[in-house]
């Protein structure tokens, strides 16, 4: 059972559905609302890979691709999570191509690639120039409902998932609700592809349906979580108001700065130079940290805008390049009044991505038997403390495969490790094929190691006695003022502990760690959010040092970082 119709949740179901007769299961895929309804549909700078050679960029290579993704990941990733997704990425390309997505080609018929911040060479693949989630999404929901319609895969729209059904220690199936009723499907395995949760924050580049649900369903069933701190604010989102029940704020890609955009504060003057060597190109929470310290030094509003400058651009590229590559920001720019060609974009720091998640292996396999997570609801520690442009599209794909390999390994089991005898299997997709991550279960005992720090939930000092406002009753609106507040792009340890009071209170009134009742599932959502933001903030607590996209302003950085590690606990 696949929850989730991102990039790994469609390609996962997929792949399960198409594995060779004997290999293959009988798939459910459940989705909270409509197929579309996800953040993959919303990506817009693409998919990083260094394909094989002769398509790859002149100089690049996969060793080149692991180094840049350590390096945005401040030395938190898990090593050998970052090499296999970067050696794994062009079979996964190929699986796109083979589902039937087709990427932009340069003019000599070649495969385009584009130079993204903080990438040391050309190697993001582009789909309808910055439409590139839509039409991966698009060519997937394609597949699916073929498969759908033929009998080899159950679709479930509009299905929310309310809990996961656990017995014997091992989850057994979920509890979802569709059209007001409570229904119940048993499975030998659930795949979480939730996605994130930037709908704990005031401003994020998020769609609707980004509430935390993945995180909350597997925390509540026992699943270890880690790296909660770490959320990745993106740089440059439109400033203008969110419409209810419209798509999130625009996101002008990094690819923009990539062909030359600079940003300007309200007086003209380009400031990145000043905060970072690769000004534009520096890491997103580089960018992002440096737009919030900028508004500081100048005495401007925490929540005024910056000014993203493309005209420079248009004028070397010549007239109508913006157009051609970036059609979809072109478009929302001109409805939203704006000529990019001829003026600066307001924009501002925007929730955008979640490295943190639920813990797994390098076989999506959670602390929980017959549990898996793929994608940003997951945290492999691919992404370290930050992650590189463009690697989340790519994680959803590497890791969701893996986690299907796994299960049809037949050992559902925590703990098979590297030694196991790994079986195979051939995907119908078109020849992939699938190496199995477990297999027959190794000497070790069958306990897995995650081989991360446990950090125990911090409490108020003895003797110290909170004084903060009270917040008054929880709504959205009320948490994601907060946490934009208190543990956004810059965090302190007194505003990281008013978040704490002010979160506290509403849960002894919200009660998150429980499962709502009846049939509305906002309420369910709601739950959700509060029990998110409460594990950042505790993570966020407990990370006195700033690294990665966790900034102290009240700290110096990590000399020797290690991971976070949560569990449930009474």
């Amino acid at each position: 059972m696949v929850v989730g119709s991102g990039i790994a949740g469609l390609y996962a179901a997929l792949l399960a559905a198409d594995a060779d007769e004997g290999a293959a299961a009988e798939v459910v895929l459940l989705s909270k609302g409509q197929l579309e309804h996800s953040n993959t549909f919303y990506a817009q700078g693409g998919v990083s890979a260094v394909l094989e050679p002769g398509e790859a960029a002149p100089g690049d290579s996969v060793e080149a691709h692991i180094a840049d993704t350590l390096a945005a990941g401040a030395g938190l990733n898990n090593r050998e999570a970052v090499r296999i997704l970067c050696t794994e990425a062009a079979q996964d390309i190929a699986g796109l191509r083979r589902y039937g997505v087709t990427f932009d080609a340069d003019a000599q018929g070649d495969t385009a690639l584009g130079l993204e911040a903080a990438h040391s060479a050309p190697r993001i693949l582009h789909a309808g120039g910055d439409a590139t989630g839509a039409r991966i999404a698009r060519g997937l929901i394609a597949a699916v409902l073929e498969r759908a319609v033929s009998g080899r895969l159950r679709l479930e729209t509009g299905a929310f998932v309310t809990e996961l059904t656990t017995a014997g220690g091992r989850v057994t199936g979920v509890e979802y609700l569709q059209n007001g009723e409570l229904k119940s499907l048993q499975a030998a395995g659930v795949l979480l592809a939730t996605g994130g949760a930037g709908r704990i924050f005031a401003r994020t580049s998020n769609p609707a349906v980004a509430t935390a649900d993945g995180l909350a369903l597997a925390w509540r069933a026992g699943a270890a979580v880690g790296d909660l701190e770490f959320f990745q604010f993106h740089p440059t989102t439109m400033a203008m108001r969110e419409t209810a029940g419209g798509p999130p704020p625009l996101l002008v890609s990094e690819a923009v700065r990539g062909e030359g955009a600079v940003l300007l504060d309200a007086d003209g003057h380009r400031f990145m130079p000043d905060y970072h060597p690769d000004a534009e190109l520096a890491p997103r929470d580089v960018v992002s940290r440096s737009i919030a310290l900028h508004l500081a030094r100048t005495r401007a509003p925490a929540d005024s805008p910056v000014f993203l400058d493309a005209r420079g651009i248009e004028a070397a590229r010549g007239s109508g390049f913006l157009a051609r590559r970036f059609p979809t920001i072109n478009a929302a720019t001109r409805a939203a009044g704006y000529d990019w060609t001829a003026e600066p974009l307001p924009v501002s720091p925007a929730a955008h991505y979640w490295m943190g998640g639920v813990s797994t292996d390098l076989a999506g396999r959670t602390s929980v038997p017959g549990l898996y997570a793929a994608g940003e609801v997951a945290c492999t520690g691919a992404q370290g403390a930050n992650r590189l442009a463009s690697n989340s599209l790519l994680e959803g794909l590497v890791f969701g495969r893996r986690a299907v390999e796994s299960f049809l390994g037949a050992d559902s089991s925590v703990g098979a490790s590297s030694d196991a005898v790994p079986p195979r299997a051939v995907s119908a997709a078109g020849g992939l094929p699938l190496t199995h991550a477990s297999g027959t279960p190794s000497n070790d005992g069958g306990q897995r190691d995650f081989g991360w720090a446990e950090v125990a939930s911090a409490e108020v000092p003895e003797g110290v006695v909170n004084s903060v406002p009270d917040p008054g009753p929880f709504s959205r609106d009320a948490l994601g003022r907060l946490m934009t507040a208190h543990a956004g792009v810059l965090r302190s340890g007194e505003g990281l502990r008013e978040a704490e009071a002010a979160l506290s209170a509403w849960a002894a009134v919200v009660r998150p760690e429980i499962v709502a009742e009846g049939p509305d599932p906002r309420e369910y959502e709601d739950r959700n959010l509060l029990l998110a933001a409460r594990l950042l903030v505790d993570a966020a607590r407990n990370r006195t040092v700033s690294v990665g996209a966790h900034y102290r302003a009240d700290t110096h950085h990590a000399s020797a970082p290690t991971h976070s590690m949560q569990r449930i606990s009474s």
